[in-house]
């Protein structure tokens, strides 16, 4: 159990950076020195979002519920702007090169994250039964 959790906890890391380094190819206001810099930047990014955007989403429930959820995408821009100011080497220049960003950043992980988590279909279940009526009259 514990080798499945690392391996995962890397893979989704890894894809994250990979993330990042989509969005700085795409995004004229977002820049990455290093690739080292975009893993550490991932690492960062996954911090924020386990320990301080749960809280930012619980404190703007009501600013959320009013927009119908889009203010969430502008909490991940905020959330890619800090990532920016603790992470040397990774730059966003400005608000809407990390609205982009932050979008571009969660199409390609939850993209990646869909094929990564894609299990195998369960054989469906019958719900029909095919009866046939015997030559005594009785179904069988």
């Amino acid at each position: 159990m514990g080798y499945k959790l690392m391996v995962s906890i890397i893979t989704r890391w890894l894809v994250i950076a990979v993330a990042i380094l989509i969005a700085s190819n795409l995004v004229p206001g977002i820049e990455v020195d290093t690739l080292m810099t975009a893993i550490l930047a991932a690492a960062v990014l996954g911090l924020i979002n386990v320990f301080i955007k749960p809280v930012l989403l619980i404190l703007t429930l009501p600013l959320s519920i009013l927009t119908l959820g889009v203010f969430t995408f502008f909490l991940n821009a905020l959330m890619l702007e800090l990532v920016a100011y603790f992470v040397s080497g990774f730059k966003v220049h400005s608000f809407l090169a990390a609205f982009l960003g932050s979008l571009i950043i969660s199409v390609v992980t939850w993209l990646a994250n869909y094929f990564i988590n894609a299990k195998p279909e369960a054989p469906k279940r019958q719900d029909i039964i095919d009866l046939e009526k015997g030559d005594d009259g009785k179904w069988r």
